[in-house]
């Protein structure tokens, strides 16, 4: 791969060099919009003339509240191109949480795509010129397409130091506030090169963008992309999203754990685990089924699978592998733009998120805290000098709030958040994430919190998954019980379930329950529920239903 020291930079290479190849695939009613690298640029240019014209400071905030689409990725290009900082939002947020975004962020403007419910998020957005995207049926403010009509392209797009402001992304946030994390241009390429290096990507790749293009990782992976010269498809809706991918067939596929439940539990409603395992015993039916799956599933022609942002349940790794797929789960985060440590070919340990890269120096504080030193760290949280203090040591690394150990062949295992860890009333601490991944292994779980605050043994909160919803209370309460029964002997006595209490409702963005990149939000739910704590613990039912 071609070093280039900011994501525009990689652009303007490919547009120069491959100017016809297709970089943009964007599906809308049933077709496909297709852009060259040229047309891209042209267009991006041209709104990059507009942005300029709005008479804007240098370096100015420009908010991009979108789902992923090909427009977002031409508005990034425009920001980069007029010299403004980009603020992506999350395109699920509500009008309160989105407002609060943008006014911390000081945005000057704001450009307006894909969404869902703009209607109900317009109202947080403060008084700054508005662009909307007329494909994606919304008519704020200016028009993307009588922008694109009326302005001619930028004929010199402005030369932005590459350890410049590039972006300031707002963590989706499992507890408080969400923070605004700095990162430079050659922040983002440095992490690009060391995926492209780390995956063995190849030149002009195929990817599928879907994960939102506000978290760190997707965006990384689309500029790692752009950088070999790739082209990228968009999934049009959640409803095309399986066919989308099945027609894409990425070179490189990534998901969070959540997608990869949901991918297992839609092949065992068609395909019974007991039906499922006798087929894969028939020698000639084994070969045929797993490449049908491979290929139903859009993974036929990637040549690297990975899970991160969250821990994925080692059972689950494992019966993908028995259909012939290898999913390498990975550790990073926002602040270090995700280089950090990663399992590959040749070098895989199920249960844990792999070795620490080359180019990443790593430690264990005294109290077992993962610390991180890389080239591409953040440059701080947007104005907060002192909570960015709080998460450098003095040696320059930073303090990722994770808990970790490492083998003795080098492989890092999480094993918890620092913030995470509650006291039992015998005083007994307890780390929730080992416990929550070993129950996440029964299909009928979509969403598990390990509690038990003020109470004497730990309990566990779940929401449903759709195959636990189609089985009867009975069905369903012997499964998790088995589930717990199972595992508990292998904790510590403190550490057992008690009880399984079963969630009225999921866990998800709206309720603010579940962050954009699909975690559970361990604060909001222990605010809701604890109280009912010892009621729950005190019942003779081992698993009751909300």
């Amino acid at each position: 791969m071609q070093e280039f020291n900011s994501p525009l930079a990689a652009f303007l290479h490919w547009e120069a060099e491959s100017p016809n190849h297709i970089f943009l695939k964007q599906p809308i009613n049933g077709k496909k919009i297709e852009y060259t690298y040229q047309e891209a640029g042209k267009e991006a240019r041209k709104m990059a003339t507009y942005l300029n014209s709005l008479g804007l400071p240098d370096r100015s905030h420009i908010a991009l509240l979108s789902k992923n689409c090909a427009h977002w990725i031409i508005s990034d290009l425009a920001i980069m191109m007029a010299g403004y900082v980009s603020i992506p939002i999350y395109p699920t947020l509500n009008s309160s949480s989105m407002n609060q975004i943008l006014v911390h962020s000081e945005s000057k403007a704001i450009i307006i795509g894909k969404l869902d419910d703009f209607a109900s998020q317009k109202e947080g957005i403060p008084d700054i010129p508005r662009i909307s995207v007329g494909l994606f049926g919304e008519q704020e403010g200016m028009l993307w397409e009588d922008i694109i009509e009326k302005n001619q392209a930028l004929k010199e797009v402005h030369k932005t130091d590459p350890d410049a402001l590039h972006t300031i992304i707002y963590t989706s946030g499992t507890t408080g506030t969400p923070k605004g994390v700095m990162h430079s241009g050659s922040n983002f390429m440095e992490s690009s090169s060391t995926l492209v290096r780390e995956f063995t990507l190849d030149s002009k790749p195929r990817l599928f963008s879907y994960l939102p293009l506000a978290h760190v990782a997707e965006r990384l992976l689309n500029n790692a992309g752009m950088a070999l010269g790739g082209s990228i498809t968009f999934a049009e809706s959640l409803e095309t999203f399986a066919k989308d991918l099945e027609e894409v067939q990425p070179n490189l596929f990534f998901a969070v754990p959540r997608i990869w439940t949901k991918f297992r539990e839609k092949i065992l409603e068609s395909l019974p685990q007991k039906k499922l395992n006798l087929l894969l015993k028939i020698p000639i039916l084994n070969g045929i089924i797993k490449n049908k799956l491979k290929h139903k599933l859009g993974l036929k022609e990637a040549v690297f699978i990975a899970s991160a942002a969250a821990p994925i349940s080692s059972e689950i790794v494992r019966w993908y592998l028995k259909l012939g797929i290898t999913i390498y789960q990975g550790y990073g985060m926002t602040e270090d733009c995700c280089v950090s440590h990663f399992n590959k070919p040749g070098a895989n340990k199920i249960g844990s998120v792999g070795k620490t890269f080359d180019n990443v120096k790593a430690k264990l504080s005294p109290e077992g805290e993962i610390c991180i030193k890389n080239k591409c760290l953040m440059k701080g949280y947007y104005k907060a000098p002192e909570l960015t203090a709080e998460v450098f040591d003095d040696e320059g690394y930073l303090k990722t709030g994770d808990m970790g150990e490492f083998d003795h062949d080098g492989f890092l295992s999480i094993v918890g958040r620092v913030k995470d860890q509650f006291k039992t009333d015998k005083g007994k601490y307890i780390s929730p994430s080992h416990i929550e991944l070993l129950m996440c292994g029964n299909t009928d779980i979509e969403q598990i919190c390990i509690v038990g605050t003020g109470i004497p043994q730990p309990i566990a909160l779940i929401t449903l998954s759709e195959l636990g919803k189609a089985k009867s209370k009975e069905d369903v309460s012997s499964s998790l019980l088995a589930s717990a029964t199972g595992i508990n002997p292998t904790l510590e006595k403190h550490e057992r379930i008690e009880k399984i209490v079963i969630m009225k409702e999921d866990w998800n963005v709206a309720n603010g329950l579940a962050t954009p990149s699909l975690k559970v939000k361990r604060n909001s739910i222990e605010k809701i529920h604890q109280e009912f704590y010892p009621s729950w613990f005190k019942t003779t039912e081992k698993v009751i239903f909300e």
